[in-house]
């Protein structure tokens, strides 16, 4: 009983400090609390996010607002096509001692910190992504033969232009699978927009304070896999991870039709990772079925594909995932 008490306290202390957070952060990035939301979500599960929209919407800014916020050493790198897997991991040099002795040294590249931005990913060559692979899965890197650990924690926080595709290099399967959830960045409304004039075209602009350091994220990430999932959650998460497999004898005839292939076993696990944090971000001491509703689209949509047939004829694959995900919520709800 004591432990279930003291588990409690934590999960509100934890949850009073997100929303500080998430108030210094909105203080630089303005609107878009969704986006602000997944963003933790990836942090607070130990994983990585891929943010996907238009320039000029303020990917930059919230990444960086967020490495000062959480606490974190922050590197940033521009990926283009003449980038190399050493720009990103290091190389070794040779140096020359007084006394004329010659020696190898490790010159560590930015990937050696706890939140890397990777500006417009897809704009590397597969040589280049595939470095990257290595450091977003393992936390280390190889070079010269020899493993290297990263900082801990270690997230990388990926942009891509949707539109502008000229030169670019689409992301392998692999390496979307990595992403713990991708995180669609619109245009503002309106009041946002003009709020957005306001605050960032006048003499000073508002400032975002530190409120977690790296060692109490790692504890957060910690506490948030103790948190308790009830059996109903679990079942829906396979249920509707299993709903995407084509071959699945639980599959819809339109998945059937329009799903080229669907979300792995790491889908599952994102999943059920990410509707804590969900819970945690909004106070409460347990994820439900809503939060598995709400966690399907930013989770599953880049682990599956549509086939040629279904993208012809214009099909979503966002309102597939909506409208399945709304479904199975809707039946453990009667049930």
């Amino acid at each position: 009983m004591a432990e279930a008490e003291d588990m409690v306290a934590q999960i509100e202390a934890l949850s009073a400090k997100l929303a500080e957070a998430k108030a210094s952060i909105t203080n630089r990035f303005i609107g878009q609390d969704r986006v602000v939301d997944l963003t933790l979500t990836a942090l607070l599960c130990g994983g990585h996010g891929l943010l996907i929209g238009l320039p000029g919407l303020g990917k930059t800014r919230l990444v960086e607002t967020l490495s000062t916020v959480m606490g974190l050493q922050g590197n940033r790198v521009q990926f283009t096509p003449d980038l190399m897997p050493a720009d990103i991991l290091g190389s070794e040099v040779l140096d020359t001692a007084e006394d004329g002795t010659r020696a190898f040294r490790f010159i560590e590249g930015p990937v050696f910190c706890q939140l890397l931005m990777a500006d417009e990913i897809n704009r590397a060559s597969p040589r280049t992504q595939s470095a990257l692979l290595q450091a977003m899965q393992e936390k280390t890197v190889t070079v010269a033969g020899q493993n290297r650990s990263l900082g801990m924690p270690f997230h990388v926080l990926a942009t891509q232009n949707p539109i502008e595709q000229e030169g670019t290099y689409p992301l392998p399967e692999a390496q979307l699978d990595r992403f713990l959830v991708q995180i669609d960045v619109a245009y503002p409304d309106r009041d946002t927009e003009r709020d957005i004039l306001i605050a960032t075209t006048g003499e000073t602009e508002a400032q975002s304070t530190e409120v977690f350091t790296a060692d109490e994220l790692i504890e957060a990430q910690r506490l948030l896999r103790r948190m308790p999932v009830g059996d109903s959650v679990v079942e829906m998460i396979l249920d509707l991870v299993r709903a995407f497999r084509p071959e699945e004898s639980s599959a819809s005839a339109q998945v059937r039709e329009t799903v080229a292939w669907g979300p792995g076993p790491r889908a599952a696990q994102a999943l059920m990772l990410a509707v804590r944090a969900r819970a945690l971000l909004e106070g409460r001491l347990a994820p439900s079925a809503e939060d598995v509703t709400a966690m399907a689209r930013p989770v599953l949509s880049h682990r599956m594909a549509l086939n040629f047939a279904a993208r012809a004829r214009g099909d979503s694959l966002q309102a597939l995932i909506d409208d399945t995900a709304a479904a199975l919520g809707g039946a453990k709800a009667a049930a």
